[in-house]
C-alpha cells in the first residue's frame, strides 16, 4: 500500500553534515524566491528531510527570520503535494524571499520540487 504525500512524515535537518550531504549531491534549482537543493537518500526511510538557511547576506536578523518563516510555510504546503519520499531538501532564502508575494513563493517552491524530482537534464 503506497502512502499519500500528505501522510509522509517530515523531519528537520539540523546538523552541518546533513546540510553538506544535500549540497554534495549537486542537485539544485534556483528561482527568484529561493534556491532548493535536494537529494535522494537511498535508504528505506520514507521520511522527507527538510532544512532551511538564510545567510546574513540577505539582511539582518528580522529579514532572515521572516524569510525562514515564509520558506517553512511554503514547504509545509508544497511538500504535501509534491514532496518525494526518501529525499532530503534544503531551502535557501534569497534577498527576494521576504518580498515576493506568497502565492508566487509557493508556486516557485512547487516548481523547484518538481524539477528536482525530474532529475538532471541530459545535455547534447
Amino acid at each position: 500500500m503506497s502512502q499519500t504525500p500528505a501522510s509522509i512524515p517530515a523531519r528537520r535537518l539540523k546538523t552541518r553534515p546533513q546540510f553538506l550531504a544535500v549540497a554534495d549531491a549537486r542537485r539544485k534549482y534556483a528561482v527568484d524566491g529561493l534556491v532548493l537543493q535536494g537529494r535522494p537518500r537511498g535508504d528505506d526511510d520514507p521520511a522527507i528531510g527538510l532544512g532551511f538557511t538564510a545567510t546574513r547576506k540577505i539582511g539582518g536578523a528580522v529579514v532572515r527570520n521572516r524569510a525562514r518563516r515564509r520558506l517553512k510555510e511554503a514547504a509545509r504546503l508544497a511538500l504535501a503535494a509534491k514532496g518525494q519520499p526518501g529525499w532530503d531538501y534544503v531551502a535557501i532564502a534569497r534577498a527576494e524571499t521576504g518580498d515576493v508575494p506568497f502565492p508566487r513563493l509557493l508556486a516557485d517552491f512547487e516548481r523547484a520540487l518538481a524539477k528536482l524530482a525530474a532529475g538532471p537534464r541530459k545535455g547534447p
